[in-house]
């Protein structure tokens, strides 16, 4: 096995137990270690799954309820943005 393999290989199980541990989403993950989102995506569900099945499993329950509230989250950003539009003209 090349090194570059086993580099993946654990890369892959250190992403999946930072989303379980910290309930993070894929960006979150990205941006913590520093790698891009596809990364993160590919290590979580396509490398992880023959690394690591009952870690795939659980990262799986995270990125499905990720999934789910995705919606919710994007209106959040939105509702906060406008909030901080309307404060900063008001203050004007």
């Amino acid at each position: 096995m090349f090194a570059t393999e086993w580099g993946e290989k654990i890369r892959c199980v250190v992403l999946g137990e930072y989303l379980i541990e910290h309930r993070a989403t894929v960006r979150n993950a990205a941006a913590a270690f520093g790698i891009s989102k596809s990364t993160v995506h590919k290590d979580v569900t396509q490398t992880l799954k023959g690394v690591n099945r009952a870690l795939f499993d659980e990262v799986q329950k995270v990125l499905q309820k990720n999934k789910q509230e995705r919606h919710l989250r994007g209106g959040e950003a939105t509702k906060q943005k406008y909030c901080l539009l309307h404060r900063s003209r008001k203050a004007i």
